[in-house]
């Protein structure tokens, strides 16, 4: 059976508080990131959680190290309030959601340029058509 582990961090960004979502599945991370806006108290990240997860929409996964081990209470803390104190998020997620804005800004590109090529198809056969209407003897 595999495992899936999921993480949850939120931080500031200036102006606004942002969440990354990191799933890593058969030893692959994934990462999503939500713009909050204001601080968002526990329970509204917590009811965020509940209400949105299945909708958040998750990069392309990245090949990583899984890490296993029984951890020590103490020592997580420990590492939790490093955490907060560190700025930014971990390098595989930065590149995860690179990769996720890069994926979106080619589907983005491609459905403009189908758009205007519409648009100038539309045209042509417009003035096409007038071109014809005019040489009916009129």
């Amino acid at each position: 059976m595999d495992k899936v582990s999921g993480r949850l961090t939120v931080f500031f960004e200036e102006p606004f508080w942002i969440g990354v979502f990191e799933r890593i599945s058969e030893g692959k991370l994934s990462v999503c990131k939500v713009t909050f806006g204001a601080e968002p108290k526990d329970y509204e990240v917590y009811d965020f959680v509940l209400r949105n997860y299945y909708r958040l929409k998750y990069s392309p996964a990245v090949a990583t190290d899984v890490k296993e081990a029984g951890r020590n209470p103490k020592r997580v803390q420990r590492e939790v309030r490093k955490q907060m104190q560190s700025a930014g998020i971990g390098t595989k997620s930065q590149q995860a959601l690179k990769l996720q804005q890069e994926q979106l800004k080619t589907e983005r590109k491609t459905a403009s340029r189908e758009q205007r090529e519409a648009e100038k198809q539309r045209q042509f056969e417009l003035k096409q058509q007038k071109r014809k209407e005019k040489h009916r003897g009129r």
